[in-house]
């Protein structure tokens, strides 16, 4: 096996486990062991291996003293912390930006992507699943124009948590008040990011990046006390203890 073939493996087996765990198909608690899941996601041993690693590097899985590891449990206070820390390294990267400038391709890009999201929350054509895609670049991209691969790198890394995802609660935004409100003042929000960043604020963008971290925790407070049946819709929620 060459070792693209290897790194291969190791992605599928990351992307398969990782879906499973914050999807609720593992349950909170549950044993995983390497020769169940080997034959569950038809995978040799060693990629799996190194995917319940890189899981329990993450948080979502826990070692076992005696062997193996289970799905971790999570209280709502761990899915404030997790939303919490995206809000900061998303403030840190939009602050960096602000103050070291954003490469022109990068710009450009995220006027486009803008420019996508206003037509998506435009109340004559909106386009909810334009909105989604769309949402989703807009973050990539606020990580990325920080120019630093380890602070990119990191904000992704705390969008991996339960319930942290920029987009976690895109799928149960039919079920918040006035969602599509909801989602005009988000991209209000984008806009005055990007707009702080590129006139060099950066105490400002960072403040806005934060502030806009939050409404997923407003989402996620809405979805716990009013709709728990939502839970299973929306990734990482079937990890939190009862």
């Amino acid at each position: 096996m060459t070792r693209r073939d290897r790194k291969a493996q190791f992605n599928r087996a990351l992307i398969e486990l990782r879906s499973l765990i914050i999807h609720g198909a593992l349950p909170a608690g549950e044993r995983l062991t390497e020769t169940a899941m080997a034959a569950r996601l038809d995978l040799s041993r060693t990629p799996l291996r190194q995917a319940m690693d890189r899981l329990v590097d993450e948080g979502l899985l826990e070692r076992i003293d005696t062997g193996g590891c289970r799905v971790a449990r999570f209280q709502m206070d761990d899915l404030i912390d997790a939303i919490e820390l995206r809000g900061v390294l998303e403030g840190t990267a939009a602050r960096l930006a602000a103050e070291r400038g954003v490469v022109p391709e990068l710009g450009e890009a995220m006027k486009t992507t803008l420019e996508a999201l206003d037509r998506a929350v435009d109340p004559d054509r909106f386009d909810f699943r334009a909105y989604v895609t769309h949402n989703e670049e807009f973050h990539d991209l606020l990580a990325r124009l920080a120019g630093s691969d380890l602070v990119a790198r990191e904000v992704a890394r705390s969008a991996r948590l339960p319930a942290a995802s920029p987009v976690a609660f895109m799928q149960g935004q039919e079920l918040i008040p006035d969602f599509r409100v909801s989602l005009g003042r988000a991209q209000h929000q984008h806009r005055r990011i990007f707009e702080a960043i590129m006139a060099r604020e950066g105490a400002r963008a960072e403040a806005l990046a934060r502030e806009h971290a939050r409404l997923a925790r407003t989402n996620l407070e809405y979805v716990m006390t009013e709709h728990p049946n939502l839970a299973e819709r929306v990734p990482g929620l079937a990890l939190v203890a009862e």
